[in-house]
């Protein structure tokens, strides 16, 4: 048993406290022994020689406790509170062994003794009050209410009980009755409070709540059995106090256990204060006349009273942080929570409803162009500007971002359709007068997708709710105006069903970008006039859980249009440098070229990323090549060149992708620090026949040429087209004639079949 004890012991344990801790039960038995089963209401043991070993057993509990006080910062306020009440008590010891000194004061010298504990009695509750909130939740002060208010309704019963019961302490002196009968209410209350904190999860397993409970359930027997024998113990009675004390500074030197604080609940402080309440009544009840019962009740009312009205405090302050939580703390219109809500509260009530979904077009220009402030600016007046349109009922929400919703009950006999379709109207005309941001005046336009329920509509087939429908829809109606361009749409089910399927396509691909869904396949690049592989294309697919690889038409586009474009390309990046810093480490220098998206190229944070990607993975910069489109380069020409500028100044190789196609290709091989031109798979399929074909090839090579840049062939598939092509001095060729897309594994063994693997080793 020992070593157990000693187990749970905090490392680093000064030697003082094991002596204190472990032998502090035989340290009370031997205090019982000098004592003697003395009573309550005699003084005659209360000698020096009997409050000497008392004070030695309370100075070394007391700085037991001082010690758990300073070495457990988050239980600082509990065992500092239990310090200070083991220091009141000796006091009261201290006073009662000088009053025992004198034959005058003799008869009252037990009385500093017998009231000591309810003296003691707020100190001891808050600390078990706070030892609750710090183990489960955070402190309550206004709790030291209730406490006192329960030991008063507690005192004002065992009043009642003594006189009806006719008792021998009914005749004692009220200063001696009373702190005998309020020892057993606060145990009482002491022993429900400690309690408390075993109700908690987290301290079911910790010995220390259960130490704590035994101390108090072992004080208020001894207290409680004083009362039963009419104010004269039996002797085992005076081991009750001693044992408590060994329990309690055992329960101070063992390890805690770990929990995290939460709030407080009002709930069980208003329940206690009921309790209390209800208690006090009956004792009042029962005593009608002006006795110590009678007021005990009456106070213990008043108090569970203010205790009450601080409730009613709360409440309303938790009725504040309820509206707030609902509240968009930019916009002050509702929030994601509070559009959900109402939403929902309509589907249960069947009331026929339209949703309308507001997306700002280009907001992110006007952050990226004005600031965040303007941003933030334009959004608060876009929602004040939207506000006056709402009729009774209606309900205008922020859903994030640049992201508005608006909640309409319709009118009784309308059809939905056509009050869906007024709604979004109204509201993009509203949006059609500029906005004064910054002192600027600034046009934004919105998407607006509508979707209408039925007040008896049937729930959805799949199981999902009538909210989670309603959204889904009113999200494809906005995407589908976004992508018309006619800034309103309304949901209509035979023309957006495949939007729909997109939609959960989406939220697929939001999962597959972080559970490693996405994977690469590469396309060997072959040196025409040599044959050896010089490097890869990798390309994106997707292993699709449930329908299987998909390629990258059938998910780019949705990535590009939904915001995803970003994360995934970071994710292609990481996964290609990877691979050819694991080609290199076994002797194969290939190039990796990763195509580039227009929402790539107006990433200005792009470029410090894949720099910190390299440093990381040791690939120097020149073995990754980065492939745009001159189509990616019309969207927004300025800032495209400018990442893709500080896109070279790392060192990386900058590639044309689809040269040829576009409209504005010299003034790109003028303007951007390109390295490499790939020719469009149009021009190599029709090479053999067609002149023209073969002319602007021919030239184009040469061009490239002149210009010092490398020329590669796309879409490769017979060997006539590859001679032609190294006849015309074509550089590097790619193609289903050398191979398909493979994965990184099967590329290793296409090398090696093909032969030239060696050709590849570091020498």
């Amino acid at each position: 048993m020992t070593v157990r004890v000693r187990s749970r012991l905090l490392p680093g344990t000064p030697w003082w406290v094991v002596l204190v801790a472990v032998p502090l039960p035989l340290t009370a038995l031997a205090a019982v022994v000098v004592l003697g089963p003395a009573s309550v209401v005699d003084a005659d043991r209360l000698t020096p020689a009997t409050v000497v070993p008392v004070l030695v057993l309370q100075g070394a509990f007391c700085a037991l406790l001082v010690w758990r006080a300073r070495t457990l910062p988050q239980e600082r306020v509990v065992w500092g509170r239990l310090a200070l009440a083991s220091v009141v008590f000796s006091a009261a010891v201290v006073a009662s062994g000088v009053l025992s000194l004198a034959d005058a004061t003799r008869d009252v010298a037990p009385l500093p003794v017998t009231w000591a504990p309810v003296l003691t009695f707020p100190l001891v509750h808050a600390g078990l009050v706070r030892w609750n909130r710090s183990s489960g939740q955070l402190a309550d002060p206004n709790d030291i209410l209730n406490g006192v208010s329960a030991v008063l309704a507690a005192v004002a019963l065992l009043n009642i009980a003594v006189t009806r019961a006719g008792s021998p302490l009914a005749t004692a002196p009220w200063w001696e009755l009373q702190p005998l009968l309020a020892q057993v209410a606060t145990g009482f209350v002491l022993l429900g409070t400690v309690l408390s904190v075993l109700g908690l999860a987290a301290m079911r397993h910790d010995p220390r709540p259960w130490l704590v409970a035994a101390a108090v359930g072992v004080g208020l027997a001894g207290d409680a059995a004083t009362v039963l024998g009419g104010g004269t113990p039996a002797g085992w009675v005076a081991v009750a106090d001693p044992a408590a004390a060994a329990l309690l500074g055992l329960a101070a030197a063992l390890r805690p256990a770990r929990s995290a604080p939460r709030a407080a609940d009002p709930a069980a402080s208003t329940i206690g204060a009921f309790v209390v309440i209800a208690a006090s009544t009956v004792a009042l009840f029962i005593e009608r006349g002006p006795t110590v019962a009678a007021c005990c009740a009456a106070l213990a009312i008043i108090g569970a009273g203010v205790r009450l009205l601080m409730n009613v405090r709360e409440l309303a302050l938790l009725a504040v942080t309820r509206r707030e939580a609902l509240t968009d703390e930019l916009t002050r219109a509702a929030n994601r929570r509070a559009v959900l809500r109402r939403v929902r509260e309509l589907a249960d009530e069947q009331v026929p409803m339209a949703l309308a979904l507001l997306d700002l077009d280009k907001f992110k220009e006007v952050n990226d162009g004005l600031g965040h402030s303007a941003g933030d600016q334009l959004l608060r007046l876009v929602a004040a500007r939207l506000q006056p349109l709402l009729r009774s009922g209606d309900l205008l929400g922020r859903l994030g971002g640049d992201e508005f919703a608006v909640v309409a009950p319709l009118e009784v006999g309308a059809r939905p359709d056509e009050a869906a379709a007024a709604l979004g109207r109204r509201l993009s005309l509203q949006l059609a007068e500029p906005f004064s941001v910054g002192g600027m005046s600034v046009h934004v336009a919105a998407s607006i997708g509508v979707a209408h329920r039925a007040g008896g509509a049937p729930l959805p087939e799949d199981g999902g709710s009538p909210v989670e429908l309603l959204l889904q829809q009113a999200d494809t109606a906005m995407y589908a105006a976004k992508r018309s361009g006619t800034g309103v749409a309304v949901y209509d089910s035979t023309r957006h069903a495949e939007t729909s399927r997109h939609l959960v396509l989406v939220e697929e691909l939001r999962t597959a970008l972080t559970t490693g869904q996405l994977v690469l396949h590469h396309q060997p690049q072959v040196d025409v006039g040599t044959g050896w592989v010089v490097g890869v294309e990798a390309l994106v697919r997707w292993q699709h859980p449930v329908r299987g690889l998909l390629g990258p038409m059938e998910f780019l586009p949705l990535a590009e249009v939904h915001g995803l474009m970003g994360a995934l390309t970071d994710e292609v990046l990481r996964q290609a440098v990877a691979q050819a810093a694991a080609w290199r480490a076994t002797g194969r220098d290939l190039r990796v070229s990763v195509n580039l998206s227009a929402s790539n190229l107006l990433d200005t944070d792009l470029p410090d990323r894949l720099a910190d990607l390299l440093r990381g993975s040791g690939v120097p910069p020149e073995q990754l090549v980065l492939e745009v489109t001159e189509s990616v380069l019309l969207g927004d020409p300025e800032r495209s060149l400018a990442v893709v500028g500080r896109l070279a100044d790392l060192g990386v190789t900058v590639s044309i992708d689809d040269f040829g196609t576009g409209y504005s290709s010299l003034s790109y091989l003028r303007d951007l620090p390109v390295a490499e031109l790939k020719l469009d798979r149009s021009f190599t399929a029709d090479l053999l026949t067609d002149p023209r074909t073969e002319a602007i090839v021919a030239s184009t090579i040469a061009l490239a040429h002149r210009l010092g840049l490398r020329i590669v062939a796309e879409g490769v598939e017979h060997a006539a087209t590859l001679a032609h092509l190294a006849r015309l001095g074509c550089d590097e060729s790619q193609g289903y004639l050398h191979s398909p897309p493979l994965p990184a594994g099967q590329v290793d063994a296409w090398l090696d079949r093909e032969g030239t693997a060696q050709q590849l080793l570091r020498v």
